[in-house]
């Protein structure tokens, strides 16, 4: 047995209280390095940079954050301390355990006085249409787990078990909820399912986007949201350095243009 396959075994069940960096409120939450086992480490602003950085870059004071795909919470807690107490967060995850942790960590919130923004938790997968569908939970990290319809990645190891999950869409949760200035996707390859399923948010609520994409997905998920008139970029590139994009590369920005003006055309790169 390899020594990465013993620590991602002795890591299930295991429950640690971390807080975040200063500049996000130093907020109380609960991890597992059974989703991940970067999430043994302290510093949980070097277990995902890039969810920093983006929640950063996307989220301000008064905002309305969903997270689909919320894991273990490090993208929408940050968000929470970044909105404020006038924003809203929407944490999105099918895993019922992990959303059990997303809601102990939410209910921490008003116990230190902190002008967060709440954190309400819904246990659901998101896709094109409301159903029921199956949830596979990973043979390795819970950050890899996937609807059974879809491929998931490489980094599932196979599937250790699955449950029964309800599917809803993004449309659907637009009367429901507060329509969001910012959106998450970490579908684990179901980014597709979730985009077709939320046209009229993205005609209405026109959030600002952050979405991981599977390659197999990159020309569909770059049709749908020039379809809904986006421009896309790298979000992993300097904000200096972001071209518009014609296709969607693995961690996409996607920004709505003005529908009442008539910008001029942006030249798009092949990725």
């Amino acid at each position: 047995m390899s020594v990465r396959r013993w620590a991602e075994l002795m890591s299930r069940g295991v429950v640690l209280r971390r807080r975040l960096p200063p500049e996000f409120q130093n907020l109380p939450i609960y991890v597992s390095p059974e989703a991940s086992l970067r999430y043994w480490r302290q510093d949980l602003a070097k277990v995902d940079p890039m969810l920093c950085d983006m929640a950063r870059e996307m989220v301000k004071g008064g905002h309305v954050v969903w997270d689909v795909g919320a894991n273990v919470g490090l993208f929408s807690f940050c968000a929470s301390a970044l909105a404020g107490s006038s924003g809203y967060v929407l944490a999105i995850e099918p895993d019922f355990w992990l959303a059990h942790l997303l809601t102990r960590s939410a209910q921490e919130l008003p116990k230190h006085g902190r002008a967060a923004a709440p954190v309400a938790v819904l246990c659901a997968a998101v896709a094109e249409n409301t159903g029921v569908s199956e949830f596979q939970i990973a043979e390795r990290g819970r950050a890899a787990n996937h609807l059974a319809e879809t491929p998931g990645s490489s980094q599932a190891g196979g599937n250790r078990y699955s449950q029964q999950t309800i599917t809803v869409s993004l449309d659907f949760l637009l009367e429901h909820f507060p329509s969001p200035s910012v959106l998450k996707i970490d579908a684990e390859a179901a980014e597709v399912k979730v985009l077709q399923g939320s046209a009229r948010l993205l005609r209405t609520a026109r959030p600002v986007i952050w979405c991981e994409v599977a390659p197999e997905n990159s020309e569909a998920v770059a049709e749908l949201l020039h379809q809904a008139d986006y421009e896309i970029y790298a979000a992993a590139l300097p904000q200096s350095g972001r071209t518009a994009l014609r296709r969607a590369s693995w961690n996409t920005l996607a920004i709505p243009r003005p529908l009442e003006v008539n910008a001029p055309a942006v030249q798009r790169k092949g990725v």
